[in-house]
């Protein structure tokens, strides 16, 4: 009886600690070391007392090879409900008479019960196409599109334990994070996942958009036949010749970080909404249809629209005369005057011919702001950690271009608000050359007809 006792006493541990395994994984957080029975003493009486056993011949023979445990592998499992490691699994090895070993006892794993009925509801091949794309900012058919493109780097086999989470549920999970921008508490109840669990498929999801998807559908029109496209079309809604891009540098909201706080304060954000805000900074340059062409994201929310633009890979590029010469990218109020930048009057009392300029290039900067309109967690405060956040904004950017490349029109009821205040640069005006070129293009707009008359 004193064997039987250990036994229950044994399997109650397990219990015990397996439960605390799952809440420390749902807190994010996974130790390093992990808590197990290590007392010397504990362990030889847990084998004496098997081995003291006095029953059936059979069940004394049962004890002995559970007592003769001899090795522990460890593998990392995929759970439905959270995001743990895997509890060593103990290897029976055989008898003292060299039988072979018997079958081991199965253990007993704990996982709460959640409730996938809206994903498998949506999942469904007959579900209507209107509601998924009210969900999930696309179609059915783009969304398998980027299944089937993430398949390789996101798929998990199954193990011994439990199936891998599907390719398209994976999917679902970041596609409608960032769509809605909704918190992981409200994923992890849509989906029947657990938190932990969501959060590491969206980081996992997003890295793989990045590493596979980015290279093909996010790149600067380089090519001749692409510019020329690129500036009749920009020529086409604005009447302004050689422009290849729009750009715009927008705010996202963040938690205010434990390092460098001062650096990620946004200063007018704070003063609009009356209460402290901290972001960090997208710059973004777009063709005519709306999709990115360039991004530079990660800047702390308290540097102006024109020091992120310093600091930015196309601005060494075009300053060094190759990328942008004789081209204009279409900025707007916060940026400066430069030979390759082009932006709008900004001084007061403007002349009928300026502020008809003015209206063109408001057409030309709408389809850049009206990018970042697709994903509301662009613009909602998000408790991602703020190494993670440009590997997230850069997947959305990625699937915005996909989506437009796709004609995957929004209805105007989905796209979210962009709210930014531009505060006008120091030193706005830096070329001389760029302020000629400014008023010819101006006289030439209103000479010609091209400008807009809702001033005069």
């Amino acid at each position: 009886m004193k064997a039987t006792s250990a036994a229950v006493l044994r399997k109650g541990t397990d219990e015990e600690e397996e439960e605390e395994e799952v809440c420390n994984v749902f807190d994010g957080e996974i130790d390093s070391q992990t808590q197990t029975t290590s007392s010397h003493d504990t362990k030889k009486g847990f084998f004496t007392s098997l081995l003291s056993m006095e029953e059936e011949e059979h069940e004394n023979k049962e004890a002995r090879k559970r007592a003769r445990t001899t090795t522990i592998s460890e593998e990392e499992e995929e759970n439905g409900d959270t995001n743990r490691k895997k509890k060593p699994r103990a290897v029976v090895a055989s008898d003292v008479t060299g039988s072979e070993p018997v079958n081991q006892q199965q253990r007993r794993l704990w996982v709460k019960d959640r409730s996938r009925a809206w994903w498998e509801e949506r999942s469904r091949s007959d579900y209507p196409e209107e509601d998924f794309r009210r969900a999930f900012r696309m179609s059915k058919s783009t969304f398998e599109l980027i299944c089937n493109e993430l398949n390789p780097a996101v798929a998990k086999e199954d193990t011994a334990l439990r199936n891998a989470i599907p390719v398209r549920q994976r999917v679902a999970v970041c596609v409608w994070r960032l769509a809605t921008g909704e918190p992981l508490r409200l994923v992890s109840k849509k989906f029947g996942l657990g938190i932990s669990t969501c959060h590491k498929l969206v980081l996992e999801v997003c890295k793989a958009i990045k590493d596979v998807l980015m290279p093909k559908y996010l790149r600067w029109p380089d090519d001749d036949e692409s510019l020329r496209n690129v500036r009749e079309t920009f020529e086409s809604v604005s009447g302004i010749r050689n422009v290849v891009g729009s750009m715009y540098t927008t705010h996202v909201p963040i938690i205010a970080p434990k390092i460098s706080v001062a650096a990620y304060f946004n200063k007018r954000h704070t003063e609009r909404n009356q209460k402290s805000s901290y972001s960090i900074t997208i710059q973004a340059v777009v063709n005519p249809k709306g999709v990115f062409t360039d991004l530079c994201i990660g800047w702390p929310g308290s540097m102006s629209d024109d020091q992120v633009l310093e600091k930015s890979l196309l601005y060494q590029r075009a300053n060094d005369g190759g990328l942008l010469k004789g081209l204009w990218v279409a900025g707007g109020a916060g940026h400066p005057l430069l030979d390759w930048v082009l932006v709008p009057y900004t001084q007061q009392n403007l002349t009928w011919t300026q502020h008809a300029f003015n209206e063109k290039m408001s057409e030309v900067q709408r389809v850049a702001k009206e990018a970042f309109g697709r994903w509301a967690c662009l613009q909602k405060r998000t408790e991602v950690k703020l190494q993670d956040l440009p590997t997230i904004l850069g997947a959305c950017c990625v699937l915005h271009n996909i989506c437009e490349t796709r004609e995957e029109r929004m209805e105007a009821g989905l796209m979210v608000e962009v709210v930014d205040d531009e505060v006008l640069p120091e030193n706005a005006l830096r070329s001389v050359d760029a302020m000629k070129a400014r008023d010819s293009i101006s006289h030439n707009l209103l000479h010609h007809g091209l400008a807009g008359t809702s001033f005069l």
